[in-house]
């Protein structure tokens, strides 16, 4: 089990409020007046053709893109995740390696921007059964294993808002598998989750956004 410690653990009362949110593209409104509200423990799938929107509504929550209009905020995390940029993970479907280093090497860069740590590297490559791979550089990877080591950045430092942008792209089913495992671990955990897909997650209490309608 993917656990927060002590230090990091919530009450129970963390909240992700999205309030009137409207997204653009090039000049060009894509959505608007966007809201909803996450609790501990819930989970939120959005879902839509190409072009509706999905990954512009996911880099606005994860503050990579203004809001056109509306807010996003995050409440509950007391001292430690105190706004949405503290609370947040955000895997989108670019993996944010770099080719030429190696594995560790990767993971150790992003550990060490993210704050205290949570699992180690090799802990965090066993999850993705991956650790293998530590000392081959990046871009020497299959686009299945890119993928996992790009999930196994999410267990380095505990973060309770995870934001993924189709988290499913160039894995298997076995490894989709395992990630819906550890994604209602993280939900079981308390945690909170956004993810953009066009595939079923295996979260039977999820909720949905479809955009483009």
């Amino acid at each position: 089990m993917l656990r927060c410690s002590k230090k990091c653990r919530n009450r129970g009362d963390m909240r992700l409020i999205a309030d009137g949110l409207a997204g653009e593209r090039g000049g060009e409104t894509i959505f608007a007046g966007l809201s909803f509200t996450l609790s501990a423990g819930e989970a939120l799938l959005v879902t839509g053709p190409n072009g509706a929107g999905k990954t512009t509504l996911m880099r606005v929550l994860a503050g990579l893109l203004p809001a056109a209009a509306g807010s996003v905020r995050f409440e509950g995390g007391g001292e430690i995740f105190y706004d949405m940029a503290s609370a947040l993970h955000f895997l989108g479907p670019l993996n944010a390696m770099k080719a030429a280093l190696t594995v560790r090497e990767n993971l150790a860069f992003w550990q060490g921007l993210a704050g205290a740590r949570h699992h180690s590297v090799d802990d965090a490559l066993d999850l993705v059964d991956l650790r293998r791979t530590a000392e081959l550089p990046f871009g020497y990877l299959s686009t299945g294993q890119k993928r996992r080591i790009a999930i196994a950045r999410l267990f380095l430092n505990y973060r309770p808002v995870w934001l993924l942008d189709e988290p499913t792209s160039g894995l298997d089913a076995e490894s989709t598998d395992a990630l819906s495992h550890f994604l209602r671990e993280h939900l079981e955990d308390g945690g909170l989750l956004v993810a953009s897909t066009h595939l079923p997650l295996g979260l039977a209490n999820a909720k949905t956004l479809e955009m483009g309608k």
